[in-house]
């Protein structure tokens, strides 16, 4: 199972981006699984649900089932907030983990950098980040550049950065 990450500023497009990512890589015969950091806290659940209801009385984990998926919340109450190691460990096996967050996890990453943003880059910081996913026309970097509205090219360069198969040829 290999891991790669997108990065860049809030606003910036990468849950966008992942969009229209995902099916480029599964189009191409990949099974692909996402792990996506929120900042501040979420909850999946409502007030009032069953699930809800035994996670408020104490319940550790509520895995809840129907035909067409299935989801485990895990209260972490006073434990620390969880490794990407540990997140990983608990995806099901696949070819490719796309990670959204975690930019300072040292895996992999593409930027997604717009200049309307007003942020600076973050590859001049990490030395983890491997390329550049941009609409601008100019940026001063010796990372390869590629263009943030075109999914095929990035899936091209995630394919054959990380050595995976395309299992469609």
């Amino acid at each position: 199972m290999k891991a790669f990450g997108i990065a860049g500023w809030s606003g910036s497009g990468k849950t966008t981006l992942l969009e229209k990512l995902i099916p480029q890589l599964t189009g191409r015969g990949l099974t692909v699984s996402v792990i996506k950091h929120a900042h501040h806290g979420f909850d999946i659940d409502r007030p009032g649900k069953d699930s809800y209801r035994h996670r408020e009385a104490g319940a550790s984990e509520v895995l809840l089932a129907c035909s067409e998926r299935w989801a485990l919340m895990h209260e972490r109450r006073a434990e620390a907030e969880p490794t990407l190691a540990e997140l990983l460990a608990r995806l099901a096996p696949c070819d490719l983990v796309l990670i959204e967050g975690f930019k300072q996890e040292p895996v992999p990453k593409l930027e997604v950098w717009r200049a309307a943003n007003g942020k600076p880059p973050l590859f001049a910081e990490r030395s983890d980040i491997v390329a550049v996913a941009t609409d601008a026309a100019e940026l001063d970097t010796a990372l390869p550049r590629l263009p943030l509205d075109d999914a095929a090219a990035i899936a091209d360069f995630v394919i054959d950065h990380l050595q995976l198969q395309d299992k469609t040829c």
